[in-house]
């Protein structure tokens, strides 16, 4: 089992950052993709960003629109969603999400891919 922790969420006025941070622990493995979801007030859940094995390889939704950096520190098995430039548009839960094994990231993955989910941390972006 893979446990993720996420922090860092919070009240933001628009135009603001917040850096979100995913604590990994239990079983992770060297080669697999961890990521970002989020789900706004009302809406269905939706991809942000996704990295593999050590941030060599990042891919981002459409909406990120290079505002948003997904980075990871391998040797602690943690994941980062640093957010700049947002907008109440971005307001939702986020969530900090890893896959089991794999080779690679670098098509969307089926939702069922994601074996393992935080608890989510809510972003709330006021106007």
């Amino acid at each position: 089992q893979v446990q993720l922790v996420e922090s860092g969420g919070g009240s933001v006025e628009a135009g603001g950052s917040l850096r979100l941070s995913c604590a990994a622990s239990g079983k992770t493995y060297l080669r697999r993709c961890m990521g970002w979801f989020r789900q706004p007030p009302g809406k269905e859940r939706e991809e942000v960003a996704r990295i593999y094995n050590g941030g060599s390889d990042t891919y981002y939704a459409a909406f990120v629109a290079g505002r948003f950096t997904i980075s990871q520190d391998s040797a602690k098995n943690d994941a980062y969603l640093q957010m700049n430039s947002l907008t109440p548009e971005d307001t939702a839960m986020y969530y900090c999400v890893a896959t089991g094994p794999r080779t690679s990231c670098s098509e969307e993955l089926p939702i069922s891919e994601w074996r393992y989910w935080g608890q989510g941390t809510l972003v709330t972006v006021s106007s």
